[in-house]
Formats: C-alpha cells, structure tokens, sequence
C-alpha cells in the first residue's frame, strides 16, 4: 500500500473549494462554512504528525471536517446536531488516529459507497430540477460547469452580487430539499 504524505502549504489551493462545498450543504451558512474549514485546516496542521499515509491527504482533511461539523451541531444543541452525535465517535482518541482508523481511502470505494454516491447524485439533479429554472441554470453553470462569474453575469444580464445571492437561494434550496428527500 502506498503511503501517502501530506503538504499543508497546499491545502488552501487544493481542498479549500472541495471543503466548502462539502460543508455548505451541511451547515447552510457561509461564515459557520468558512469557520469550520479554517478549523479543519487548524486541526490538520497541529495533528499532522499523526497523519500515517494510509488515507489521502484530502480524505484526511474531510475526515476532521465531519468531526468540525458534528461538533458545531453538538454546541447548537440542533436536532440535526443530536441525530449526528448519536453515530459520533470517542474523543479520546487523538485526532490524527481516530482519523485513519475510521477512513477509508477514497479510491477504494465498496459498492455501497458507489450506490450511495449515485443515489446522492440523483437526490442532486431531482433537486435542482425543482429550482425555478433560471436558477438552476446558474447554479449549475457555477458550481458543476465552473463557468467564470464574468460569463454568467453577461450571458444573464446580471451583477457579481445578484449572482451570489442567486446561488446562495439555490444551495439553501438544495440543502432544505436534500434534507427533506435524501438525509
């Protein structure tokens, strides 16, 4: 099994994005995303001497973001936040260990995770299918397509800003109608 290493001096460049979207559906605010990615990166560089190799680095990073996450639920004292802590896992355990031993590398995906994975996907396009159009047309120009901000504005006739409050209703949309339909 390779070993796999870790370089914090590139995990802004590399996962920054990858971790927002990931958080964003989770936690549906902006500035509690961005805190909990800046917590996670945190958390990374002081348990990086734990890291073994054996997980990928941004599997690695997830892993610690999931706990961020499930922790911020457990202050808010959420609903959402009681369901999670009831598949939580000990904390004595330091961060670094408790990660690799719970994580699997991403390439390594079983045929449930596979299943899972597609049904999420689905979930996703059922969902954006119930966006009012034009919103979901931007929304999934951004986000899937990676179309410039630029592009977007001129091809709808539309500002930076009125782009950004655009796909912030979409994803508050997505995460109420996955919530609803897939979690």
């Amino acid at each position: 099994m390779s070993n796999h290493i870790i370089d914090p001096t590139k995990w802004v460049d590399r996962y920054s994005d990858y971790l927002y979207n990931f958080t964003i559906v989770r936690v549906n605010d902006h500035e509690v995303a961005q805190d909990l990615i800046s917590e996670t990166f945190l958390a990374g560089l002081k348990s990086a001497k734990n890291f073994k190799g054996e997980a990928s680095e941004r599997t690695w990073l997830i892993s610690i973001l999931k706990r961020k996450i499930i922790d911020h639920y457990r202050k808010t004292n959420s609903n959402k936040g009681k369901a999670e802590v009831r598949m939580q896992y000990s904390s004595e355990d330091s961060e670094g260990d408790w990660l690799e031993e719970r994580v699997k590398d991403p390439f390594d995906k079983t045929a449930e995770d596979t299943i899972e994975n597609t049904e999420l996907g689905d979930a996703i396009y059922n969902c954006l299918d119930l966006l009012p159009s034009k919103q979901s047309t931007i929304f999934k120009m951004k986000t899937i397509d990676n179309f410039d901000t630029e592009a977007i504005c001129n091809e709808f006739n539309i500002t930076p800003s009125n782009l950004w409050v655009i796909i912030h209703r979409a994803r508050t949309s997505l995460a109420t109608c996955l919530e609803k339909n897939w979690l």
